[in-house]
């Protein structure tokens, strides 16, 4: 499997360096968090391998039982939560993970904020953006600044930036991803921002283009997910 991912990789590399020459960014302004989600231990090890350290995973319990079957190097990694954080689980998401992409409630990111100060550590946190304007979820657009002034009274917590998920129909992606950076200059205003995370395997270009920092991808590095049985 390291070989493959290794091989797929440098294959989203190019990708993304290319976007970046006809957007005219630097391509090292860009940054691939790995989804893991779906995956086991083996997948983290194989990207491990391969160079990366920021890993993205959906769900408490299954990152869980793989962060601690992975034979992890000695060097340091970055664990990103980047599925609906549930408010009875989110002090102990605050615990296992580095960084949450996904807040979009004021409760939750209290809770989040106390198992981050009872662990003796601050915790990075994305305000989740919908630009998709569907039911999925996240704070719309021109309200993330008004929820990132909210988080300012929670110290275990540190506002990095803005996270939003593309919308189904590729035709609306660039006009929703421009949201997404209207939506991260405005909490800019509020505090010092770094991290745009947007766009993932199919719409990655698009992301770059409109600015992102990080985009997530998993098929791109381990392609199909298992199905379930």
């Amino acid at each position: 499997m390291a070989a493959a991912v290794a091989r797929s990789l440098e294959q989203a590399r190019d990708r993304i360096a290319r976007a970046c020459a006809e957007a005219g960014r630097p391509v090292d302004g860009v940054h691939i968090l790995a989804v893991t989600k779906g995956f086991g231990p083996e997948a983290i090890e194989a990207a491990l391998a391969a160079g990366l350290n920021d890993f993205g995973e959906n769900y408490l319990q299954e990152a869980q039982a793989k962060f601690a079957a992975a034979a992890w190097p000695r060097h340091p990694i970055r664990r990103h939560y980047i599925g609906h954080v549930q408010r009875n689980k989110a002090r102990r998401i605050a615990a296992l993970f580095d960084v949450v992409q996904t807040v979009d409630d004021l409760d939750v990111a209290r809770k989040l904020d106390e198992g981050a100060r009872e662990n003796a550590k601050v915790l990075d946190v994305l305000v989740q953006a919908n630009v998709a304007a569907d039911d999925r979820a996240g704070i719309q657009p021109d309200a993330c600044a008004d929820f990132a002034r909210s988080l300012q009274s929670l110290p275990g917590l540190r506002l990095r930036g803005v996270m939003a998920v593309g919308p189904l129909d590729p035709a609306a992606v660039p006009q929703a991803f421009a949201r997404a950076a209207q939506a991260f200059r405005a909490v800019g205003d509020v505090t010092a921002v770094d991290v745009l995370s947007l766009g993932m395997t199919d719409d990655l270009e698009a992301a770059v283009a409109a600015g992102s920092t990080m985009v997530r991808l998993g098929t791109a590095l381990f392609g199909a997910r298992p199905v379930k049985v």
